[in-house]
């Protein structure tokens, strides 16, 4: 798989990867601009304004008129928005991208933003809310990153507080828009049966007058931790949810492949040795998994359970103890282990690939958050080079007492026992 990239005059850039195989292709249109952008006054307006994209364009007034033409044409849509992006698709017909180019460009480019229907998007916002509430399973992931970045943008919910959300006026996503949208903060991508060339000129076509401006700049994160923490939330909940995990480093750093093989030997898949001692030998968990994750300036590698609240302590216990045995190095990794966690994030990225959608977002992401593009086979020989003794350096980097991090959602009223157990 290759792509091409172009640069319009405008800064606007363009990425395009044939799939000569599919006859289908998705467009996304991705942004340099997520909940780390936003101040508090404006907290959640980043993931806001997805939801507003879709509600009308002066070209096409309604909701009902943007929706009844992609599902016209077969197409499915939809965004999202994450701490450092904000990405807006619609997959369909390799022969309707020329129509999905005209609507998300008209989205992003002459959205109504109108003030009645951000007074009612405000309801389905406050009901997202919500649900991620009554989800400990996912909110422990915003519980984590509040532990590590504190009240910082990094550290708060990308969908915002409630009583900002219910403050947000039109002026305010017209000045949120000025101050990000502009072609040299955007890249368009479209992936699938389309010809470079074409796609090329088609994008030209309806997003190549796009005026540019200065945009705004994130504020980098300052980490300075000396000693484990520790944060609850406290929920009746019939299980516990809780993140332990270490802060790391930018999505950059050449430790980002030993910590992706390190963090797939713990917890990556059914074979991983955590999901062996915590849910298959002691039967603790239901889910156990540990992901290394990169943004531009920090990252972490981090393990999440959801554990039996009576045995809380002990599941704690275990994935402590299985850091402290990698990092310690009485634990030597196996050839085998080591070929198994390669194959491991290898196949999940093939699978991955295998759709547009997902070959899309690899690309675009990368164009706006990494020095440079890799191609899904120069990112796997990255991960064939990694030695296992690569790997028992970052976990012995990394894996320290000072640097341990616990978040927990569950049936807590103080965390001093759960406090005891943050040492290696």
């Amino acid at each position: 798989m290759k792509y091409a990239r172009t640069v319009l005059p405008n800064g606007l850039r363009i990425l395009t990867i044939p799939m000569p195989s599919l006859e289908s292709a998705t467009v996304m249109v991705m942004v340099g601009a997520g909940s780390r952008y936003e101040k508090k006054a404006n907290s959640g307006i980043s993931h806001f304004l997805e939801h507003m994209a879709f509600k009308g364009t002066m070209k096409r007034p309604t909701a009902l008129e943007i929706s009844t033409l992609i599902d016209g044409m077969g197409g499915e849509f939809n965004a999202f928005t994450g701490k450092e992006v904000t990405g807006y698709y619609i997959k369909s017909a390799a022969e309707n991208v020329s129509l999905s180019l005209d609507v998300l460009s008209d989205m992003l480019q002459n959205s109504k933003l109108d003030s009645a229907e951000i007074e009612k998007e405000k309801g389905v916002i406050l009901e997202e809310i919500n649900l991620y509430e009554d989800s400990p399973s996912r909110k422990i992931g915003d519980v984590w990153e509040n532990l590590l970045y504190g009240d910082t943008p990094m550290g708060r919910d990308i969908a915002g507080s409630k009583d900002v959300i219910k403050s947000i006026t039109r002026e305010d996503f017209i000045s949120y828009v000025k101050s990000l949208y502009s072609p040299t903060n955007i890249t368009v991508v479209v992936a699938g049966g389309v010809s470079g060339e074409k796609a090329v000129e088609m994008v030209n076509k309806y997003f190549g007058q796009m005026q540019r401006f200065d945009t705004i700049r994130y504020t980098k994160v300052k980490e300075n931790q000396n000693k484990p923490t520790l944060l609850i939330k406290s929920k009746k909940t019939e299980q516990v949810h809780i993140a332990v995990g270490f802060r790391t480093v930018p999505i950059d750093h050449p430790d980002q492949y030993p910590l992706s093989i390190l963090a797939a030997i713990l917890g990556g898949g059914m074979s991983s040795r955590l999901f062996h001692e915590v849910r298959e030998k002691r039967g603790l968990a239901y889910y156990v998994r540990s992901t290394a994750e990169h943004c531009q300036d920090v990252g972490n590698i981090t393990t999440y359970a959801g554990v039996d609240s009576k045995r809380a302590e002990e599941a704690v216990k275990v994935i402590i103890d299985e850091y402290r045995k990698i990092s310690n190095l009485k634990s030597q990794i196996s050839n085998l282990e080591l070929k198994k966690a390669k194959e491991f994030i290898k196949g999940h990225l093939v699978l991955e690939l295998e759709d547009s959608r997902s070959v899309s977002g690899f690309y675009a992401q990368q164009e706006l958050l990494e020095k440079e593009i890799k191609n899904p086979d120069q990112i796997m020989k990255k991960i064939d080079n990694v030695t296992a003794q690569k790997v028992l350096e970052v976990a012995k980097k990394y894996f320290k007492n000072s640097g341990l991090n616990m978040a927990v959602i569950g049936n807590f009223d103080n965390g001093q026992s759960l406090k005891k157990l943050l040492s290696l």
